[in-house]
């Protein structure tokens, strides 16, 4: 499929041929899509949530009160669960909540939400992500007349020093290389911008072997 390349000041600049094999699936897999970014959003926590188990709890382990006739129920500790003071039950421990994702769904799930974009014409090739100065207001302009109020930028190989101090203190928009992209900062933006480059490389990755 033919996308029309624009540059930062909403002028055309050319035609791009995308690959249909990339780009342009059909049956969008919201399956496939919630796997991949279950996977991204596990694999980023902390996991460093604890709570003190009855091994690590200081409080006495003497017996409380003789084993019969007191009445009641027996017990050996006050560091048992039931009792103010005592440790918590199954509490939460130091752990890693990642979990493998085979190689394949994860370029499935890129490639199911790049053709989402282009299925629901939120996709935007420009020429380069360039600019001269690191002026925020200029490059707000340029976003204004694009139409981008909540973005996700690839913007090639390297991100250009001057347009990511400028986009930085611009709130709802992301720049990213094109290492970084990721399913999760693609469905979590309204809109996606692509360079020619970042086109380039990621069709030249997913492109093979599809």
């Amino acid at each position: 499929m033919k996308i029309q390349v624009t540059n930062l000041n909403a002028d055309q600049a050319g035609e791009l041929e995308l690959s249909d094999n990339v780009f342009g699936l059909e049956d969008i897999r919201s399956d496939i899509l919630a796997r991949v970014v279950n996977w991204q959003l596990a694999k980023r926590r902390a996991g460093t949530h604890k709570v003190q188990t009855r091994n690590e709890n200081s409080r006495t382990g003497k017996k409380m009160y003789k084993q019969k006739g007191s009445g009641g129920a027996r017990h050996g500790s006050r560091r048992a669960p039931q009792f103010v003071g005592g440790s918590r039950a199954f509490g939460p421990v130091v752990r890693s909540h990642a979990f493998d994702l085979p190689k394949k769904v994860r370029a499935l799930g890129l490639r199911h939400a790049l053709s989402s974009k282009v299925k629901s014409g939120s996709l935007i090739i420009l020429d380069q992500a360039i600019v001269d100065a690191p002026k925020t207001q200029s490059l707000l302009a340029s976003f204004e007349k694009l139409g981008l109020k909540n973005a996700l930028f690839i913007a090639g190989p390297e991100v250009d020093t001057n347009f990511a101090l400028a986009s930085r203190n611009i709130p709802n928009i992301d720049v990213l290389p094109n290492a970084g992209l990721n399913v999760y900062d693609i469905l979590r933006r309204e809109k996606l911008v692509l360079t020619k480059s970042a086109v380039e490389a990621i069709e030249a990755r997913f492109a093979v072997g599809a």
